[in-house]
């Protein structure tokens, strides 16, 4: 059985935002993927696009999300379905951090981030043993 402790998941930290992925094919699942984050007032999760469908469960907080040609306030309480590649991003628009689980559909996941992540990243892996993140190549359009 596995069972994740969402308090006790370890996060990452860039630029107000803090993320960690406790469930995918690195950790054994065969058909689906985690991810947690936090966003601090007036930090972003920037737009990107992923390649499985998505659904975020807000936890705590008010934070404004784009979807595909579509933005609106999400709250604590709120799900929101995030379809396959389609751009998504969130902002904090409230003074408390936003808390978010996001399930996905598949247990590995790769993520485009046109601009890049706050990590500097423009692609990551999810399910990769780390996850795995890089840049992408030159010439390469996102």
């Amino acid at each position: 059985m596995q069972v994740v402790t969402l308090n006790e998941v370890e996060l990452v930290e860039a630029s107000g935002l803090r993320f960690g992925f406790p469930i995918s094919s690195a950790t054994g699942t065969g058909d689906s993927a985690v991810v947690s984050f936090e966003l601090d007032p007036g930090a972003a999760l920037p737009v990107h696009t992923d390649s499985a469908e998505e659904l975020l469960l807000v936890l705590e907080g008010v934070a404004e999300a784009t979807i595909g040609d579509e933005t609106g306030t999400v709250r604590a309480g709120d799900v929101a379905v995030v379809p396959a590649l389609a751009p998504h991003g969130l902002r904090n628009v409230g003074d408390v951090p936003v808390r978010v689980v996001g399930f996905f559909a598949s247990s590995t996941v790769v993520s485009l981030f046109p601009e890049g992540a706050p990590t500097g990243d423009q692609v990551f892996v999810i399910g990769a043993p780390f996850p795995l993140a890089m840049p992408l190549p030159e010439g390469a359009v996102a």
